[in-house]
């Protein structure tokens, strides 16, 4: 998902301070579901079988770089073609299926990365066989697949495999930067063992506190002229003090 960076006018996150305890991430989700409800972000995909699996992991490859609502917007198409199946998809000459995922940008590259998964797909036995075993097994081997990240890959292995993991995304990192008690560097891998170890294995859980940064970096704490008057998370936000101070000089 596109975002951008913390929005510290230049300045580098402060290491100094510690990370927050399990118990101060439960008192931000707690503000933050306060704030905007349960997201419901594909909560029944594993009980809604295989075709809606298949259709979160093309979400997860088409909103790399974009906003949802351009790969939604790809997403329908490709319903609209028909194409709605690995074999349906390759089937597809190239150039058309890149007409097709157009507003999701970067629709060429994209083609490729959607037809090389649904080739893995298929060389697996099927999407349910793509995503079986534990969560360290499935994210490896969606790390393995050409086009696919570390993001796109926690992605399909938190909200289509329904297993164990945390989405790292730019919100993310901006969020806990600019409450001024980051985990560590910008890191991918950083951010993404230190909430494992916090939060724990529940799957509702974590896709709730990814899908609930999202909206909290979308809605509220913007890349450019942030919210901070009417965010929960002013009162502890180092961010929105450092503003405050700034505008009272």
């Amino acid at each position: 998902m596109q975002a951008g960076r913390t929005g510290l006018d230049g300045r580098e996150p402060g290491l100094a301070r510690r990370p927050y305890t399990k118990r101060d991430l439960d008192m931000i989700y707690r503000a933050l579901l306060e704030a905007y409800g349960p997201q419901q972000w594909w909560p029944t995909a594993a009980e809604d079988g295989p075709a809606q699996r298949f259709e979160i992991c093309l979400g997860a490859i088409l909103t790399q770089n974009t906003a949802w609502r351009g790969a939604a917007a790809a997403l329908a198409n490709l319903q609209g073609a028909g194409a709605t199946t690995p074999e349906a998809i390759l089937d597809l000459p190239e150039p058309v299926l890149g007409e097709l995922l157009r507003p999701s940008g970067y629709f060429n590259a994209k083609a490729r990365k959607v037809r090389a998964f649904c080739a893995a797909v298929l060389d697996a036995g099927g999407i349910d066989a793509l995503l079986a075993g534990d969560a360290d097994e499935v994210r490896a081997r969606l790390l393995a697949l050409w086009g696919v990240g570390p993001e796109t890959a926690d992605a399909m292995t938190l909200y289509a495999g329904r297993k164990p993991t945390f989405v790292v995304d730019a919100y993310a990192y901006r969020l806990f930067e600019r409450l001024g008690r980051p985990p560590g560097k910008r890191d991918y891998d950083t951010y993404r063992l230190y909430f494992l170890g916090k939060l724990g294995d529940d799957v509702w859980t974590l896709n709730q506190w990814h899908a609930l940064i999202v909206r909290h970096g979308q809605q509220t704490c913007l890349r450019t002229k942030p919210q901070c008057g009417a965010c929960i998370l002013e009162p502890r936000c180092e961010f929105a003090r450092g503003a405050a101070a700034s505008e009272g000089e």
